[in-house]
Order: C-alpha cells, then structure tokens, then sequence
C-alpha cells in the first residue's frame, strides 16, 4: 500500500502518487487529467472488445497483470476516473432505477446459470470464501455465510433485516440454520423480487416458512414499524453513495443492542477505486470504497472490528461465473437481454475477465472485501 506519511509535504506537490485528499491544487488537476487519459484508454479497448476484437483470455490477463500493480502500489489516483467517486453524493444509493435495469433484472434463466441455484444456495451476487478447502461454488458460498453468521453473532429468535437481500440466498440459508430466526428483505430489483415470491409459495424453500418478509423498494424511502436485533448487507455498499446518509438510515431500524454486518468490495489503497467501463455497462455509478472509509464514518454506526478477505476468494469466484456463463451459451442465447446477444455476451465476459483479473492483482492484498461489525454510537 502506498503510504503518505513519508514526505507529505513533497507528495502533495507529486500528482498521481498518494491520497487524492492530500494534493495541492496543481497537482489534484493534473492527476485527474491523466486519469481521464487513463479512463479513455480503458474505455477504447473495452468497445473494441464488445465490438468483436478478438483477444486470448490469457493476453487480456497478462496485460491486466502487467499494468495494474504500478497502478495499485504507486499511481492509485489513476484509478478514480470521475470527480463522484472521490466523496460522497447526495443520495443514498445513486442510479438505483438504473442499475436495475442493466445488471439485476436481466434474464433468471442467465443469472442462474451463471451464479449457480440449488436447494439452499440461491443465485448469490457476492463472492464465496474458498479459503476454508471448498472444492465448488456452491460450498464456497455456504462457508462465505457460516462466516457472517459467526461474525455477526447471529442467534436463534433473531428478528433480522437484510438490506439488499438479492434472490434471497442468504435469508434461505440463514432460515435453515435457525428454526426460531425471523427475516425481512429489502430490495429494489423487481425480477429478484418475483423469484423470491415464487421461493414463498414453495413449500421446499425456507422462505415460504412464514419467518420471511419481502419488501420492495429502495433504501432511500424505506421504513419500518419494527427495531431488529440485526442488520446484514452483502455487496450493496458498493452502489451506495452517501454512508453518513446510510449509517443513519440502518441506525434507526437497529435496536439499541443489535449489530449490523456490512460486507463490500474495498481497495487498500489512499482513494477509492471505480472503472469507466462498469459504470457505464455493469454498475452505474458503482464504486469501491477505501477499506478504511467506513471506520472512518463513526456517526450514528461506529466499528468495532473489522475483516479483510483476500481478492483471491473474489478472483475464484468469478472464474467460476465465467466458465457457468461460457458453458450456458446454447440455454440462453434466445433470451431477452434488450440488446443484440453477441454484443451482450462480449459486455458480459469483458466485464468477469476484468474484475476476475483485477482481484487476483498482487495476490488478492489490494482489492478484496472487508468485513465490518458496527453498532450505535
């Protein structure tokens, strides 16, 4: 990790190098410049490969492998291509409607494939944990919520929200483990919503057990009648905008001894991090906050210990995803993606070849996930 207490008055006249925050004048503009450069370039090469230049996995590895670590250890101010993902914005979550559209409202049939749907285990959006011997994506994404259950220190008779709660894989789960554990879901996505009411009416899903409650609609106007013992949230964080905004918000539907679990996407870098391609086709105004940046935001939710799981996990991960999604062609090249399936298909493997690389990058220490535990303040 590159550090700014060797020579900060020398560093904040460097630009590129070290905490953005830190900069003189000069050298804030100059980085941002070369980082459009930066962003521009990244952005030619992806539409040419959504546009069908044809490039080796193994050479579009290589080039990521090559490039990204002089970024990571010592130009991380490259790495933020636009002024918002620098600080917080107005609004709690930013390009909701948006982000629905492109990325969790796509076909079921697809997403099934692609993330994996078994009895317990449905469709999850979020890396498994693979260091504990899981031999498959399935096992990886059960030891990834045995430890959330330890960490959180989930109880049976827990009334819990789920802020985020995608197809429902991690109430499912958690149901199963705890015969007295009450759930509530909030979520925005309108098809991952269906899927979880079809699991209701199933009498094989925990979810249709009478302990599971499904709310549609955004964190931004959420409200509930009821305090909970605990909150979790599993990679939503990374589309949030606003965390003073958000810590308020979970604050208020949390008791005053319950706990909260946020589990994200971080860098260990001085900044955080984003990328012009997924904005714009994968996660609009998506973002990867600093790994320290939600300690730092002790209002209303303080820290009181935090985790970091390697990139490995996520590179695993989404090496998987991208051999399902490969091997799934025949099932769901006819369905509906709103566009034409060769340039969907490009977009798609683009984007789990880049992230898949990015997270193995300087083995998994810069960009992985953190883990942290936060009650009142």
């Amino acid at each position: 990790m590159v550090s700014t207490s060797i020579f900060p008055d020398i560093q904040k006249h460097i630009p590129v190098m070290g905490d953005m925050n830190l900069k003189s004048p000069i050298a804030y503009k100059a980085t941002r410049a070369m980082a459009s450069v930066v962003n521009a370039t990244q952005m030619a090469l992806a539409e040419a490969y959504i546009h069908g230049l044809e490039v080796p996995d193994s050479v579009f590895r290589a080039a990521i492998d090559t490039s990204l670590p002089v970024l990571f250890k010592h130009c991380p101010g490259l790495l933020a291509p636009y002024e918002w993902v620098l600080q917080e914005t107005d609004r709690i979550a930013e390009s909701s409607r948006e982000l629905m559209q492109v990325q969790y409202d796509r076909p079921q049939a697809m997403l099934n494939q692609m993330l994996g749907d078994w009895k317990v285990i449905y469709p999850k959006y979020s890396t498994g944990f693979w260091e504990n011997g899981a031999t498959n994506l399935e096992e990886s994404q059960m030891h990834m919520l045995d430890q959330v259950i330890e960490r959180l220190g989930i109880e049976d008779g827990d009334n819990i929200l789920d802020f985020g709660c995608g197809w429902g894989c991690v109430p499912n789960y958690i149901l199963s483990k705890f015969p007295n554990v009450r759930f509530t879901g909030l979520n925005l996505s309108h098809e991952q919503c269906e899927y979880m009411r079809r699991k209701m009416q199933d009498p094989d899903s925990y979810l249709s057990s009478g302990r599971f409650t499904l709310h549609e609609g955004d964190l931004n106007e959420a409200h509930f009648d009821e305090k909970f013992d605990k909150i979790l949230s599993i990679g939503v964080f990374c589309h949030v905008g606003n965390l003073t905004n958000a810590f308020q918000k979970l604050a208020s539907f949390l008791k005053a001894d319950g706990k909260v679990l946020i589990h994200i996407i971080t860098v260990r870098m001085p900044n955080h991090m984003s990328s012009g391609f997924t904005h714009k086709y994968i996660f609009p105004h998506g973002r990867y906050w600093n790994h320290d940046a939600i300690p730092n935001h002790n209002c209303d939710l303080k820290t009181v210990q935090r985790w970091y799981m390697n990139g490995i996990n996520y590179h695993k991960t989404l090496t998987d995803w991208l051999q399902r999604f490969d091997a799934s062609q025949e099932l769901v090249k006819s369905l509906d993606y709103g566009m034409d399936y060769a340039k969907f298909r490009r977009i798609w493997r683009f984007y789990l070849l880049l992230l898949g690389t990015i997270f193995a990058t300087c083995d998994g220490e810069y960009n992985g996930n953190g883990q942290y535990l936060m009650v009142h303040a």
